[in-house]
């Protein structure tokens, strides 16, 4: 996880819209999330959640497919509770099921009508 903060001096007056403030980019698997700190003209700040994913075209070729959520000041409570509600909920039933074992796994496969070949068969 890397955090960046502008420590720059103060902005010209037509830069201080959509200023970033302080970031966070964290890296999970194949995503990359990045959370902006901003600031509007009135000098209120916001939240921006960026969802990155790169993508590969057929040809090889890839692009970076982004998504993005913008949460201000006044929504801030409503949705730091439920995201809590939401991971709290998947935690706690996702703790009632057993993990898996190896064997259980490789069964599904079979199952799906795919063949559990080892490395060491090849």
């Amino acid at each position: 996880m890397e955090s960046v903060e502008n420590k720059g001096g103060m902005a010209s007056e037509e830069n201080k819209f959509n200023q970033d403030i302080y970031s966070k980019v964290v890296r999970a698997g194949k995503r990359t999330y990045f959370f902006d700190v901003k600031s509007t003209r009135n000098e209120e700040y916001y939240l921006t959640i960026t969802e990155s994913k790169k993508r590969f075209e057929d040809n090889g070729d890839f692009h970076y497919e982004k998504h993005k959520i913008f949460l201000y000041r006044e929504d801030f409570a409503k949705f730091a509770e439920g995201l809590q509600e939401i991971v709290d909920y998947i935690k706690d039933h996702k703790e009632e099921e057993q993990p898996r074992s190896k064997s259980q796994v490789a069964d599904n496969v079979v199952a799906s009508g795919y063949s559990d070949v080892e490395f060491e068969d090849i």
